[in-house]
């Protein structure tokens, strides 16, 4: 997520389960499994905070009861900024779930981070596509397995207001725009919200648009070039995307539904827009598939909890694009890297890059893997599952989210810095050099 791991994904994931594999390290006399790391604890701590820390948590109890060795996570809502500092400063965890490339790369450059063994480098070469191993990859050495996964790019909104206002879902994002002024002269409310706040990673909700924006105006070719610092933020092509996106998120007849003006956007949680689309106060709002388990935890104005399916409370579509019937989505994803080489770590970082491990987190609820052994009937909703469907079709155009692939003082710095100043009014051309210079910290 980094963008927390509320954010990130890409390259197609999940086809249908496969036959069950032995659990690695299944039991004290199993294949792999040495008695010595029986009784033995390992700390992973990542950017996942609240429920969904706690189902991470939960994901492990098979894990320890045949293996012995108990696994603590522990979420920090300011992993990002608080991570670096507590490698170079000799307090890392056991294990850190990385959710940025660019942030294992300087963590990389700590000399710190320990490569996994081969039976990780193996199941990922086996279960995930090529298009992920390089990001767990930095100067040719592989580091980091993947973990879970979510789509980037879907715009939230009320299937029965919809059909209320009789309007249906934009194929284009003229579309979209013409849907947008529809709503507004039939509510006379805001059709938007959105939430930028997130601790020390505030910002990063509206590096999500723009990306998404980059891709759908300007194509993968251009993206790829951006990501790789060819196009520079000052280029007219990310200026595009930034005009498209104040057409809504600074137009103040168009946000921020719910919560207040246009700058209520940066002090408003990322999470909370939720509950604001499932009471119907927020006609839409545009955010990853990991939203869909922040409605596990909100309430309709019936004070039940919503149903996320094409005829209940909520439901999403993915961001159109300049032409209808292109299928292009942004995703995200985290990386497990270890701080230890111990046998009990090496055991965890195994069973995290099997299918098992995939199926046992899908079946607690809210999330998606991007592991090929996964069974994505798992999903906790017809939604989760349509994600993964997405991204295993060979037409779908996916991209790794940007600002978790450019350098972390660009990606998880001037870039989310930039937004928060660019919605509390600083000049789009202002904003842009700004962001620019990150490259030059």
């Amino acid at each position: 997520m980094g963008k927390s791991s509320r954010r990130r994904l890409l390259a197609p994931i999940a086809l249908l389960g496969v036959a069950a594999l032995a659990l690695v390290g299944c039991t004290e006399s199993g294949p792999g499994t040495s008695s010595s790391v029986k009784g033995q604890t390992v700390k992973i701590s990542g950017g996942i905070t609240g429920s969904e820390a706690d189902a991470l948590n939960t994901t492990f109890d098979k894990f320890t009861k045949d293996t012995g060795i108990k696994v603590v996570y522990t979420g920090d809502k300011s992993f990002e900024g608080n991570i670096v500092t507590k490698v170079n400063g000799g307090s890392a965890p056991d294990i850190a779930i990385v959710p940025q490339p660019g942030l294992l790369k300087t963590l990389v450059g700590t000399g710190q981070v320990v490569k996994p063994d081969k039976t990780v480098t193996d199941n990922v070469s086996k279960y995930w596509s090529k298009a992920w191993k390089p990001y767990g990859t930095i100067d040719g050495t592989f580091y980091a397995a993947p973990m879970l996964a979510n789509v980037k790019g879907y715009i939230w909104y009320s299937p029965a207001k919809f059909k209320e206002w009789g309007v249906t879902v934009p194929k284009t994002w003229d579309e979209l725009l013409a849907l947008t002024k529809t709503i507004q002269a039939k509510t006379g409310s805001a059709p938007w919200c959105a939430g930028f706040s997130s601790g020390d990673a505030s910002g990063w909700p509206g590096t999500d648009w723009i990306e998404d924006l980059v891709l759908r105006q300007s194509g993968p070719d251009v993206y790829d070039q951006w990501v790789a610092g060819k196009v520079k933020f000052t280029d007219q092509p990310i200026k595009d995307a930034f005009d498209a996106l104040g057409s809504i998120l600074l137009n103040p007849s168009y946000v921020n539904a719910g919560f207040g003006d246009v700058k209520s956007i940066n002090s408003t949680a990322f999470a909370d827009v939720a509950a604001k689309v499932a009471d119907g106060t927020c006609p839409m709002t545009h955010q990853a598939s990991f939203l869909s388990s922040n409605f596990l935890t909100v309430q309709t104005k019936d004070g039940k909890v919503p149903t996320v399916a094409p005829d209940g409370d909520v439901y999403a579509f993915i961001l159109p694009g300049t032409t209808a019937g292109a299928s292009s989505v942004e995703a995200g994803g985290e990386f497990v890297a270890a701080f230890s080489d111990s046998a009990a770590v090496q055991k965890v970082q195994e069973f995290m890059s099997t299918p098992e491990f995939a199926d046992a987190r899908v079946k607690l609820g809210g999330v998606i893997s991007a592991n090929n052994g996964a069974d994505p009937t798992l999903a906790s909703s017809q939604f989760l599952t349509d994600a993964m469907k997405t991204l295993q079709d060979p037409k779908t155009v996916a991209r790794f989210d940007a600002s978790d692939l450019m350098p972390a003082t660009v990606g998880s710095g001037s870039f989310w810095k930039g937004m928060v100043n660019w919605i509390d009014g600083t000049p789009t051309d202002q904003v842009l050099s700004a962001i620019q210079a990150g490259y030059q910290n």
